[in-house]
């Protein structure tokens, strides 16, 4: 069993940036999927930005239409980590966000982070 803590969430002002950190319990190197989800008040959970295994170490990088251009995930093995770097924040960016990572078809999430944008 993965666990994943999500950290980094608070309350920014518009225009404001945050970075997400998402520390998973072994090694990131063998996933097949790293990536944010968030979900709003009222809302389904929706895709944030997403890394998706093409075959052995390559990545393909996805993110939804609503933050290409602003948001940045990264990763770094050596620590176990994903980040989502956030910039440019919206009060409809405002969400709980998740951190998700799957292998060999097991799907692990995170508590979630909540992520507050003023207006």
């Amino acid at each position: 069993q993965v666990r994943l803590v999500e950290s980094g969430g608070g309350l920014v002002q518009a225009g404001g940036s945050l970075r997400l950190s998402c520390a998973a319990s072994e090694s990131i190197f063998s996933m097949d999927i790293m990536g944010w989800f968030r979900q709003a008040p009222g809302k389904q959970r929706e895709l944030v930005a997403i890394f998706s295994s093409s075959g052995g170490a390559k990545y393909e990088t996805n993110y939804a239409d609503p933050v290409k251009g602003r948001f940045t995930i990264s990763r770094d093995y050596r620590q176990n980590m994903v980040y989502l770097q956030m910039t440019s924040l919206k009060p409809e960016d405002t969400a709980v966000y998740y951190c998700t990572m799957t292998r060999r078809q097991a799907n692990y999430w995170g508590q979630g982070t909540q992520v507050t944008v003023s207006s």
